[in-house]
């Protein structure tokens, strides 16, 4: 569990903001999954991308970003959360395959607000999306809110504690984060989360 937490520690700097922030960090990978809870398998490396109706920020364009490192992949946990992905989804829908992607998260709190969420409320354009707290440290914010596809805004939750989840369909609801603020302005503040989305074949 240690070694899964702190392969954010080693994340790096997305390179693909349009706000020319600095304040995202990330890894990317991409997997797949046989229909009705099948076996999760790696995929080659490749580019992320989200057309501009789901991401008005950083879309229309390839992303390419640096990979999840090999025993991170490998790892105990990681495969889990995987499983678990496949196992749930595949029930909901079991008829299909599924495309897999892995975003590791560090937002970093800045006096002016990290943003996690930079494009605002939006949908990923998936199926569903798992959102896995990792860890908090020196923040505030970072608050989850659930609309539906009129605007109107269904909840809101705070993901605190290390592997707390919260299950998405992204077919059906849109999704925004709150921006997160340093507790203590002396010290480094960061919010890690781990998103995986499952698209269907």
């Amino acid at each position: 569990m240690q070694e899964f937490i702190s392969s954010w520690d080693s994340l790096v700097c997305d390179e693909n903001m349009a706000d020319g922030g600095t304040y995202r960090l990330r890894r990317f990978g991409v997997y797949s999954a046989k229909r009705a809870g099948g076996e999760v398998t790696e995929e080659a490396h490749q580019p992320h991308f989200q057309t501009k109706k789901f991401n008005t920020l950083n879309g229309g364009t390839l992303r390419h970003f640096s990979e999840i490192k090999q025993h991170i992949v490998n790892n105990q946990v990681m495969q889990a959360i995987l499983n678990f992905g496949s196992l749930t989804f595949g029930a909901v829908a079991p008829m299909n395959d599924w495309h897999i992607e892995v975003h590791q998260f560090r937002i970093i709190a800045e006096a002016g607000g990290g943003k996690p969420t930079p494009e605002g409320i939006h949908q990923d354009g998936v199926d569903f999306a798992l959102m896995v707290m990792i860890g908090r440290s020196n923040v505030t914010g970072g608050e989850t809110s659930i609309y539906d596809l009129e605007g109107n805004k269904l909840s809101h939750f705070s993901l605190q504690e290390p592997l707390e989840v919260a299950i998405v369909n992204d077919r059906c609801v849109a999704h925004g984060v709150s921006p997160i603020l340093p507790d203590n302005l002396e010290e480094e503040g960061y919010r890690d989360v781990l998103v995986v989305t499952f698209k269907r074949l």
